[in-house]
């Protein structure tokens, strides 16, 4: 289950977390149910996740964390609340969770949206694609380029990306180099991808603790 929020911290859209967790439990008094968020320690999220891979924990209540990182192949079934209110992008990395064993796997966009919103349309190419390049390109148009990287990226003062990422040769590119990158060196150990590793876990902790 993935609501987007800790603690109230936006009474307009989802549940908090912790609220959420609570909700759960008493749904299910007979499973142990864990709790999964940015402000954690490294230690008490490897804790929690150690205790879901090994099915000590049959629930997991998280926060937006859960997008990269996570691998439980018998994870099966994600719930995501408020889905209009994620990209098309994070919508598919939350998915992409479940589903990495032998058993089948559900993912359930939970909305307040109706058919006749944009928001429905944006959840329904979800439904419908299951190509990730496709979507962040569909993403793309949606959103416009000037959503794409968030409003709060840290360095990126100044510097315009619209023209760029509305080039589909340099997308497609991008990608090709990224797809190289991950199959030389997929958890970016090595001194050379080093820097790389540390934009980007600086960049997902500014996101989620943000």
């Amino acid at each position: 289950d993935a609501p987007p929020l800790i603690d109230g911290e936006d009474s307009r859209k989802g549940k908090a977390v912790t609220k959420e967790l609570d909700e759960w439990k008493a749904l299910l008094p007979h499973v142990d149910v864990g709790l999964l968020h940015g402000r954690m320690s490294s230690e008490e999220k490897e804790a929690v996740m150690k205790d879901f891979r090994a099915n000590r924990i049959s629930v997991l209540v998280a926060t937006t964390v859960v997008e990269v990182g996570v691998d439980v192949p018998n994870a099966t079934v994600m719930i995501i609340n408020n889905a209009e209110s994620f990209g098309l992008s994070q919508l598919h990395q939350l998915r992409g969770r479940i589903g990495r064993g032998a058993h089948k796997s559900y993912c359930i966009l939970m909305t307040e949206a109706r058919p006749e919103e944009e928001q429905w349309e944006k959840l329904h190419i979800v439904e419908t694609t299951a190509n990730g390049f496709d979507l962040a390109e569909q993403d793309l148009k949606l959103r416009g380029p000037g959503d794409v990287l968030g409003t709060s990226q840290s360095g990126l003062k100044g510097v315009r990306f619209e023209e760029w990422l509305l080039d589909a040769r340099l997308i497609h590119r991008g990608r090709e180099l990224a797809e190289a990158i991950l199959a030389e060196d997929p958890n970016l150990e090595s001194a050379k991808y080093r820097p790389l590793r540390f934009l980007l876990e600086n960049g997902e902790e500014k996101r989620v603790t943000g």
